[in-house]
């Protein structure tokens, strides 16, 4: 794959694999998956590429790949253009961190919102207590948060409120990446946007890299400069945002467009062709 951008690449996935052999019971016969294969993206600096395709096409595990939290069963990862696995998990931290889907799930219930964000910098030794509070206290401004919230609990916040703590958290490190993994789909469609809009003005305002993981296409197009379209383990299509939706080149990405709602007030469901085959049961490419 060429270089897009003449801003320098930030993270990059080389031709990986992700090959998983499971086995049904315990006589069972083994089967192998190949939830990822050859898959190649890159993403420069202060950019925002979104990935995008149905549930079970491999973006999760593409992601996992992309943040060391699994080695492919092939290809490599570049971070900064050393290879991911060779680096420590720390180090990778202080540069890439996660925005998982669920922000209930992702917190400790026994911990308070300001246990939360400090610890990031806790088990990093950044810093003595009082410089750690005063980062705290600078990553929840940053999210729209009250101070007065430091001391609450997940379960005291509303879904939206968990979820920018949880991005307040990947924040405290200061990284240069996020990668965010359907970062709004368990949250109502007010409160996506508003979360949308924190994570476009974070990526102005501090320079930050987006991966946005989503199966939501309007997501991806408000916030994304690139897309790449994923099926059945493989990039199928990529470009940039305005190109794809306005006119996709690959025949499961017209499908996928013409399946979402149109969010248009007054707009009709759109009636289905029952003749065709529904998007899980397509295969093309």
């Amino acid at each position: 794959m060429t270089q897009h951008s003449r801003r320098p690449l930030v993270i990059e996935a080389r031709d990986v694999t992700k090959t998983y052999h499971v086995t049904s019971g315990i006589f069972g016969k083994q089967r192998t998956i190949d939830a990822v294969k050859g898959v190649s993206i890159q993403l420069a600096e202060n950019e925002a590429l979104g990935l995008i395709g149905e549930s079970g096409c491999g973006k999760s595990t593409l992601s996992r790949m992309l943040l060391g939290l699994e080695a492919p069963s092939s290809g490599e990862v570049l971070l900064d253009g050393k290879p991911i696995s060779g680096l420590s998990r720390r180090g990778v931290a202080r540069v890439l961190q996660p925005v998982f889907q669920d922000p209930y799930s992702s917190l400790n219930p026994r911990e308070t919102v300001e246990s939360a964000v400090e610890r990031p910098l806790y088990v990093h030794a950044i810093s003595d207590a009082a410089g750690r509070r005063k980062r705290v206290a600078e990553v929840i401004d940053a999210v729209g948060l009250p101070r007065r919230a430091l001391s609450s609990y997940p379960n005291q916040l509303s879904g939206g409120q968990r979820q920018r703590v949880a991005i307040a958290r990947a924040l405290a490190l200061e990284p240069r990446i996020l990668i965010c993994d359907e970062p709004t789909s368990a949250l109502d469609v007010s409160v996506q946007a508003q979360i949308l809009n924190l994570l476009n003005e974070l990526r102005h305002s501090a320079g930050l890299s987006l991966i946005l993981i989503s199966h939501n296409l309007q997501v991806v197009q408000f916030l994304a400069d690139r897309v790449a379209v994923m099926f059945f383990g493989e990039i199928v299509e990529e470009g940039p945002s305005a190109q794809i939706m306005r006119a996709p080149a690959h025949d499961y990405t017209r499908r996928l467009l013409a399946s979402a709602l149109d969010i248009a007030p007054g707009a009709g469901i759109p009636e289905i062709d029952r003749a065709q085959p529904s998007l899980g049961q397509t295969r093309q490419g």
